[in-house]
């Protein structure tokens, strides 16, 4: 399936809507679509594989002819040279639509930066040549106090405020939402909101491999996420942490319990232990909540290695540094943890509890997991910070938004 977008600019011309076609280009091509953009400036090296650019100038809105139109149409003045440029415009795109199933325009149905490149899309739309058009409306002129005194009775201005049955119209805030219902008269549950999402890529600093793991673990997809960055070792009381990750599994739906370290392999007590740990594991049912990074490797049976950049990847997912240790020499976490803006739950580990103080959470190892379970869980549900984190990594990464809105706007149409 061919998607293509549409508007005036893209990367690397700097904006919010640039921004945004960026990242639908990147999971739509992740997904498999054959992705091409449609504009009038832009450079194709930031493109994915695969990926391919036609850039038309006139689309541009700062043009050069098309910045002098916009000029006299905002003084309500429409030049003599609007219809030819529209139909220009017309004829250039037409190839182009026909060889898409779908068509994102983003803005140009609702803004007046370029009325003949509006104009070129409803008369496109108007006579099928875009199979399925949808109209992304960051912006709408006709309900901006700054655009209105811009805006004049009339063609061609009023095609910034007629419906097209025949197109999906998509808001990115209920706000926008209720402003498109409003223009066109109609309810606003015909029009679907997608908000804007997020890279957790970009904005948690994660390498690829970095970012490789965290989907191996699922933790993008996680409601709770502890991290254990300690080896497995009798003294880390692992055993216990497993029987929280069992409780916290009868709490929240999709629980993580992260281990980073690896046991040691020379030494048959440390291999004895870690056998006895997935073995508690399999009896409690955890195996996709309590996880062992040294499990995760790509390479066949080779165990996954991650050094400290590694572990602080993980740590910026994370949502709790969790530490049911029987004893701690320093406990180095408690400040990686308190760097990185992550809380510590830990048992009585002295040099922990001088340096966290009151602004850690200690534990009782020997009070019942379920305690331990739900002492974690009211943690996190007291702190907004927290909870929107959840929300955020639940529903706003684009990964999230594609599965859960956009790739469904790509699979119903609205003459289906």
């Amino acid at each position: 399936m061919k998607v293509s977008l549409l508007h005036y600019s893209l990367p690397p011309v700097i904006g919010g809507v640039e921004a945004v076609i960026q990242a639908h280009v990147g999971v739509l091509a992740a997904a498999g679509y054959q992705v091409e953009l449609i504009a009038g400036r832009g450079d194709e090296r930031w493109l994915p594989a695969g990926a391919r650019l036609h850039l038309l100038p006139e689309v541009d809105s700062q043009a050069a002819g098309i910045a002098a139109m916009s000029s006299r149409l905002e003084q309500g003045i429409v030049p003599h040279d609007f219809e030819p440029t529209a139909e220009r415009l017309t004829a250039a795109l037409r190839p182009l639509a026909l060889g898409s199933d779908h068509l994102i325009i983003h803005n140009v149905l609702t803004k007046h930066f370029n009325l003949p490149l509006t104009a070129a899309l409803h008369r496109l739309i108007g006579d099928g040549s875009i199979r399925h058009a949808i109209a992304w409306t960051h912006d709408i002129s006709w309900t901006s106090a700054s655009s209105l005194p811009k805006l004049h009775p009339g063609h061609p201005w009023d095609l910034l405020r007629t419906h097209l049955p025949n197109v999906t119209y998509v808001t990115v805030s209920q706000a926008r939402q209720r402003e498109l219902a409003g223009l066109f008269h109609l309810p606003a549950e015909q029009f679907p909101v997608v908000y804007n999402g997020v890279d957790p890529q970009i904005f948690l600093g994660l390498s690829p491999a970095g970012l490789a793991l965290v989907q191996r673990l699922g933790l993008l997809d996680a409601t709770l996420i502890l991290l254990m960055p300690v080896r497995v070792t009798r003294a880390k009381n692992i055993e216990y942490a497993i029987r929280v990750a069992a409780a916290l599994k009868d709490l929240t739906p999709n629980p993580r319990v992260v281990l980073t370290g690896p046991p040691d392999p020379h030494d048959a007590g440390s291999m004895a232990y870690y056998r006895s740990l997935l073995a508690l594991r399999r009896q409690l049912g955890v195996e996709a909540v309590m996880r062992f990074v040294s499990d995760e490797g790509v390479a066949g049976d080779a165990p996954q290695r991650i050094d400290e950049r590694g572990v602080g990847e993980l740590l910026r997912v994370s949502d709790v540094v969790f530490m049911p240790s029987h004893r701690e020499g320093f406990g180095m976490p408690v400040l990686e943890a308190g760097l990185a803006g992550v809380p510590v739950v830990c048992s009585h580990i002295p040099a922990a509890l001088e340096i966290g103080g009151a602004d850690i959470t200690r534990i009782d190892i020997t009070a019942p997991a379920a305690e331990t379970a739900r002492v974690i869980l009211e943690l996190v549900e007291a702190s907004p910070t927290a909870r929107l984190r959840r929300k955020v990594r639940l529903g706003y990464t684009w990964e999230a938004l594609f599965r859960e809105h956009i790739r469904p706007l790509l699979e119903t149409r609205p003459d289906a």
